[in-house]
């Protein structure tokens, strides 16, 4: 088991999220993103909207993803 936080994933805490797999992760980090969405979360709200100008292009946002995928496989 491997465990990153979601200041780790370009969030806001330091909500742990741990699994055997990045996937598994993403998709945690993924269901707190939208529970901090529903509440209004500030702090939260502004690293969403930091990560949806790497969604502008595909290339930066698989770049992103490849790189904490391989901080994920180092730990």
């Amino acid at each position: 088991m491997k465990t990153m936080t979601c200041n780790q994933l370009g969030g806001a805490c330091d909500q742990p999220f741990t699994a055997e797999t990045f996937e598994e992760i993403a998709e945690m980090s993924k269901q707190h993103g939208i529970e901090m969405f529903q509440k209004g979360d500030k702090p939260h709200l502004r690293a969403m909207a930091k990560m949806k100008n790497l969604k502008q292009t595909p290339e930066a946002l698989q770049a992103w993803f490849e790189s904490k995928r391989n901080e994920f496989d180092a730990l």
